[in-house]
């Protein structure tokens, strides 16, 4: 295996169909559908960065920006944003096509991390990444600032350091009952 990849080596797509049986009672595509099929994209570029099983450990805000329509072509595009020491950040881009006509738009985006597993289960080391131009930069460098963010919000509210007075005070204009 290799040290280091470059994202190119590991980008994947896919472009499916949406049927009648893909669709949520209001008559659009499910959301539901939508995250399966991203998670199995993000699951595929990180398989084949690291040459190995991946599992999902976490994803990152999934705005659902416009509907898919049945009938819609969708396509989806995943590439390695950030390798750590076993997990990777997939970039995930959803768009949607109405081919008769002829339209184009951006649904959603998401970020997955998923980790790289052995035959046991154990969570293994997974190459790095070649960044070779400033968007590579860029989007390793916003993975790594999520990352850290995350990890802030976590311990912010950790039980053993959640201080309630602190947070009560920005309650008050919520839509929201205090009754302790």
């Amino acid at each position: 295996m290799k040290n280091y990849k470059n994202p190119s080596d590991s980008r994947v797509s896919i472009t499916e169909l949406m049927l009648p049986s893909h669709s949520n009672f209001g008559g659009k595509v499910h959301g539901g559908h939508i995250l399966n099929l991203m998670d199995q994209i993000a699951f595929a570029c990180a398989s084949k960065h690291s040459q190995r099983y991946c599992v999902t450990a976490s994803v990152n805000r999934v705005d659902f920006l416009s509907p898919v329509e049945v009938g819609e072509l969708i396509t989806l595009r995943a590439s390695i944003n950030y390798t750590g020491k076993t997990s990777m950040v997939v970039g995930v881009r959803v768009d949607s096509e109405n081919i008769t006509e002829g339209t184009k738009r951006h649904c959603n985006s998401s970020y997955f991390t998923m980790v790289a597993k052995d035959e046991e289960g154990k969570s293994v080391p997974v190459p790095g990444l070649i960044l070779e131009n400033e968007q590579a930069v860029r989007r390793f460098a916003r993975s790594k600032q999520r990352k850290k963010e995350a990890f802030s919000r976590d311990t912010r509210f950790d039980e053993s350091q959640f201080q309630m007075k602190e947070h009560l005070k920005r309650l008050i204009d919520e839509n929201v009952k205090i009754d302790l």
